[in-house]
């Protein structure tokens, strides 16, 4: 936290990512640090309204430090000066510094860090210019709507986006699960849906000595249908490239193979999945851990439904290109800002939870409520930072939920075609 505010104090910070060199070089009421502070903020009301309260915060806090005022209109043209990039640079501060030897925080498996890649449709405000950058597709009602494609790397066991992009929707999902590799590790096991799994996919992971660990559609190739019919569990096999393919500037040709092992899941319900892995010793990682750890995936679905329904970020606070990447940046931004925290708790969560008879987690929806003006103190220099840190660790703890493990619903899929918005329960109301 002390790195996150020298870095957005400094002034490598402004020369590193302000748009223009003439940017920022005049004493204006609103310095790049400020702007970033008021951004990080979770503005989701009207700017005028938002920008009373954070002065008013501000001056209430700091009184020997007043601030002044400013209008929506200034903040606008000052926040067209600043790379969207810059949040993406603070993640990775906390990146660099939760990923450390002597972080007890830190939760592994068997060595891994156990990481999930997922794609999702992110709904932007419509404009001709958001429509040519991003694409457009049609809603359940067919009305014509802006949308572009996010794709996130996430660690599922400690609730960090290691890497994160906002593209065009033409954009395949593979390519841009391919551009997270710079975060890559080799102590990292990679947990993909059945929307990736192909041999150059593979090879990418083989290449650098990363694990992965695929579903694949049960008619994926003859290998696979024929493993669903004869029965067993697990089987180490070979696959090739297709035939028809192009291996135009390709390290691999037609007759290249890769080993890999599949496995059979046999779900309560009667399904059948099939698993597609680089893990091959099957002393060391038997047929039935894979269950359990492909499930782990889910980790990144209720990421995409904190961004979306608790973080709100389809609530854009612009509808320049610039303020939709802003936006999207910084949410990514607060919810490692909000996990670092959470992780910090672990233990005391684990004294809290003994002789109960659920194990109890922190409620994400108010913890991000509870960061609204408080994410201020936590980045602002001027702040006590163990007075504001312990303030947000007793809210969380004094604020949880329990974990119901082994439940399950009916999955009626009639309900995704209409799409209908869900009804929002009493105890599910926006916190932010």
């Amino acid at each position: 936290m002390e790195k996150l505010r020298q870095a957005i104090l400094s002034k490598e910070l402004v020369l590193k990512f302000k748009m223009k060199d003439q940017d920022f070089t005049r004493n204006r009421k609103q310095t790049f640090g400020a702007t970033l502070l008021f951004m990080f903020n979770l503005l989701r009301k009207s700017l005028t309204v938002e920008i009373d309260g954070f002065v008013r915060y501000l001056n209430l806090r700091f009184s020997s430090d007043p601030t002044q005022s400013f209008t929506s209109s200034a903040f606008i043209q000052n926040r067209k000066k600043i790379s969207p990039a810059v949040f993406s640079h603070l993640s990775e501060i906390i990146v660099e510094n939760f990923y450390v030897a002597d972080n007890d925080s830190q939760t592994l498996l068997n060595g891994f860090r156990v990481l999930a890649v997922d794609g999702s449709r992110i709904t932007l405000p419509f404009t001709e210019k958001l429509k040519k950058s991003y694409g457009a597709t049609k809603n359940q009602f067919g009305e014509t709507i802006v949308q572009a494609r996010a794709s996130v790397l996430y660690d599922v066991l400690n609730g960090i986006a290691l890497d994160a992009s906002l593209d065009n929707l033409s954009e395949g999902e593979r390519d841009l699960a391919l551009n997270h590799a710079h975060q890559w590790k080799t102590n990292d096991l990679i947990i993909y849906d059945r929307g990736y799994p192909s041999f150059d996919f593979v090879y990418e992971h083989v290449k650098l000595k990363v694990d992965c660990l695929i579903r694949v559609k049960l008619t994926h190739n003859n290998v696979v249908i024929a493993f669903v019919k004869g029965g067993k569990k697990s089987i180490i096999t070979e696959i090739r490239p297709q035939k028809n393919q192009s291996f135009k500037d390709k390290e691999y040709g037609r007759h290249s193979t890769l080993q890999v092992r599949f496995l059979r899941v046999d779900l309560p319900g009667g399904e059948v999945e099939v698993l597609m892995t680089t893990l091959l010793d099957s002393q060391k990682y038997p047929t039935k851990m894979f269950k359990e750890l492909y499930f782990l995936r889910w980790g990144i679905e209720t990421f995409y439904d904190e961004l979306k329904n608790k973080l709100k970020v389809e609530h854009f606070t612009g509808y320049s290109e610039v303020s939709i990447q802003q936006d999207f940046f910084c949410a990514i931004f607060i919810s490692n800002l909000q996990s670092v925290i959470v992780n910090d708790l672990k233990d005391d969560l684990h004294i809290q939870n003994q002789g109960k008879k659920y194990d109890y987690k922190v409620n994400t929806n108010l913890s991000y409520g509870f960061l609204k003006n408080r994410v201020i103190d936590l980045l602002y220099k001027n702040a006590p930072l163990e007075n504001i840190f312990h303030e947000l660790e007793i809210l969380f703890l004094k604020n949880t939920i329990p974990i119901r493990n082994n439940r399950t619903n009916l999955r009626d899929m009639d309900k995704y075609k209409n799409k209908e918005k869900p009804i929002v329960t009493k105890n599910q109301r926006d916190a932010i």
